[in-house]
């Protein structure tokens, strides 16, 4: 059985663009293979943040992926600083890592230019912890999104490199590509994300939720009721292929290039089936919240299983290296 790993940052609640993009997917991966799923701590403190609110945060968001069918029997879920040979990894990838390729990185292009004052050396090299994280647990799929394929790539020409100094150890990590479309906000126009304020999270309640679908962007050359649409433009038509079943989705595709239906009536079919496929999810949370002792038993257990393994791949590197111990 092949060995998946992926991480996310405990960036707090879940909303729908994380469920929808990634965890989902990560649920359905169980069935297939040896999964290692970590709440990537290391990587969060690149960025400003409250440091008084990342462990509630990480918590929070173990609890989430819990909820959303994370099973803690089927897959190892952990917090990345309570494995420390991440780290010492990630050192030792440092030294065949040439330091052009992390400058070439669009993704450290992006954040540089998000915190001109924090540019920081952690920024730069996340790739390398980044394929740390991986390889250490010598993961072969890695489930990606477009935008982090170009860290895959990286990840791959540093095991090369470590391979061709020390012998061939590691294998290279394949990006385990999703087909799911990409989430627009409710904007519509960028990337689901708390700091832009466009989310829906996962333990939002039905009232929220409906008041946040009804002032969504919709086709823009729906101007009147009557103005037929083209769903394919239509973010509100993207989501309802998550949540709504074929006769409710054809409903909507026929309604809106007709005009047949109004975008409200649309919104309201999307918000009664989001809210229906969330319900489960939040009761779920909530019993873990009445618990949370439960949830660090299950952080404290995964890490337990993820540092065995972590510590023997340590220990063969360190050999192959040279180190003395």
């Amino acid at each position: 059985m092949d060995t998946v790993f992926s991480g996310i940052q405990p960036s707090g609640e879940l909303h729908l663009g994380n469920y929808l993009g990634a965890v989902r997917n990560w649920v359905a991966l169980q069935d297939e293979y040896r999964c290692f799923f970590c709440i990537v701590d290391y990587h969060a403190i690149t960025q400003d943040y409250d440091p008084a609110a990342l462990s509630k945060r990480t918590l929070e968001m173990a609890g989430d992926l819990i909820a959303c069918g994370i099973d803690p029997e089927r897959s190892v879920l952990f917090v990345q600083s309570s494995v420390p040979e991440h780290l010492e990894l990630c050192w030792i990838l440092n030294t065949v890592t040439p330091f052009g390729d992390l400058g070439r990185m669009t993704q450290f292009k992006d954040k540089a230019e998000k915190q001109v004052d924090n540019i920081n050396a952690g920024l730069l090299n996340y790739p390398i912890l980044q394929t740390a994280d991986i390889i250490i647990y010598q993961a072969r799929l890695v489930p990606v999104g477009v935008d982090q394929v170009q860290h895959i790539e990286l990840a791959r020409e540093i095991v090369r490199r470590f391979n061709a100094r020390w012998g061939e150890y590691f294998p290279e990590p394949q990006a385990l590509l999703s087909s799911t479309p990409k989430i627009l906000g409710l904007d519509g126009q960028a990337k689901m994300s708390k700091s832009i304020g466009n989310t829906i999270a996962l333990g939002e309640d039905d009232d929220s939720i409906r008041k946040k679908l009804a002032t969504a962007a919709t086709d823009p050359a729906r101007v009147r009721r009557k103005d037929p649409g083209n769903p394919d433009v239509c973010n509100i038509h993207t989501l309802h292929t998550f949540f709504s079943d074929a006769e409710r989705i054809q409903w909507v595709r026929s309604g809106c290039t007709t005009a047949a239906i109004g975008c409200i009536d649309c919104k309201g079919a999307l918000a009664d089936n989001v809210i229906a496929h969330l319900q489960p999810i939040r009761e779920r949370k909530q019993q873990l919240q009445a618990n949370p002792e439960r949830v660090k038993e299950i952080l404290h257990e995964g890490a337990r299983k993820a540092r065995a393994i972590a510590q023997r791949t340590i220990a063969e590197v360190r050999a192959r290296v040279g180190l003395w111990s």
